[in-house]
């Protein structure tokens, strides 16, 4: 039985200054564990005056995970927190009953232009934690797990993997791993999450004897160990995973809920303005019309 049960190619979506490529959802597989939602942004130069302006929006049922390669993103959200993130770094965000952020450039980096790579996930909660508290937490680079072996350089970004565990917190088994593999470098990949994917961010891998291209994500059968080898220009990967959800979920808009009628509230929340403000950024995305 071929190791690949789907090969997901992404859909670009325009975001103001540059395109994001999404991966999840897709009609063939609309969750990897608890991952919901998969973004890829850049690598883009962003020229002096430009940057990212996602303006305050809303969030349930769900947690956002944002990880960079290269540049900086400014995070602000309706608990008062700002927070500049880096490469490396994780910013974590549970929205539970709701939460409201925005994500920009800051003024600094704007006016000097820079470099933007990186990639956008949300996490689906568990039923019993969808209208947890919510909450964020930013996790500097140096605080992960991370080696190299073998010409295989890995960052434990959440959950667990390879022995090893991030110190994000996790609501559900979870793998999440940064990988950076040499050209012709191979990096076996247990059987520990019952789903698992890997996202090709840059060159290229080859699983099984079939490639898998950049901007491509691979997703596993369950149950075996993988051998995932890098072509001749190595490969920037993300693996992801975990235990299945605990039941389907609704996607409408930046709301994510096993209920439908939780979505509406959410809706009407919005529209009545009482998910929450985010001090020191005023503006905010009205909700769409569908």
């Amino acid at each position: 039985m071929p190791q690949i049960a789907h090969l997901l190619k992404p859909k670009p979506r325009d975001i103001g200054h540059f395109d994001v490529l999404r991966i999840l959802p897709s009609l063939e597989t609309r969750s990897v564990g608890p991952f919901v939602f998969f973004d890829h942004f850049g690598p883009v130069d962003i020229a002096p005056g430009g940057g990212m302006d996602v303006r305050p929006h809303p969030h349930i049922g769900l947690a956002t995970v944002t990880y960079l390669f290269q540049g900086e993103i400014l995070h602000r959200d309706s608990l008062g927190f700002v927070q500049p993130i880096a490469p490396g770094d994780v910013n974590w965000m549970t929205a539970g009953r709701g939460i409201v952020h925005s994500e920009r450039t800051a003024p600094e980096l704007r006016a000097k232009g820079f470099a933007l790579h990186g990639i956008q996930s949300w996490v689906a909660l568990p039923k019993e934690a969808e209208e947890v508290e919510p909450a964020f937490h930013h996790h500097p680079s140096a605080t992960l797990p991370e080696w190299t072996e073998s010409g295989v350089h890995l960052k434990v970004v959440a959950g667990t993997a390879f022995g090893r565990a991030a110190p994000v917190k996790v609501f559900a088994p979870t793998l999440y791993v940064a990988a950076t593999l040499q050209p012709g470098a191979s990096l076996d990949l247990p059987a520990e999450h019952a789903e698992r994917a890997a996202y090709v961010a840059a060159g290229g891998i080859s699983v099984d004897g079939q490639r898998v291209d950049a901007h491509q994500m691979a997703v596993f059968q369950p149950g075996a160990t993988l051998r995932l080898q890098a072509g001749d220009s190595g490969a920037t990967i993300m693996l992801l995973g975990g235990a299945p959800l605990d039941g389907p979920r609704h996607l409408w808009w930046n709301f994510v809920s096993s209920s439908k009628e939780r979505i509406e509230k959410a809706k009407d929340d919005w529209r009545a303005m009482a998910l929450g403000r985010v001090p020191g950024d005023d503006e905010f995305i009205p909700l769409p019309e569908r």
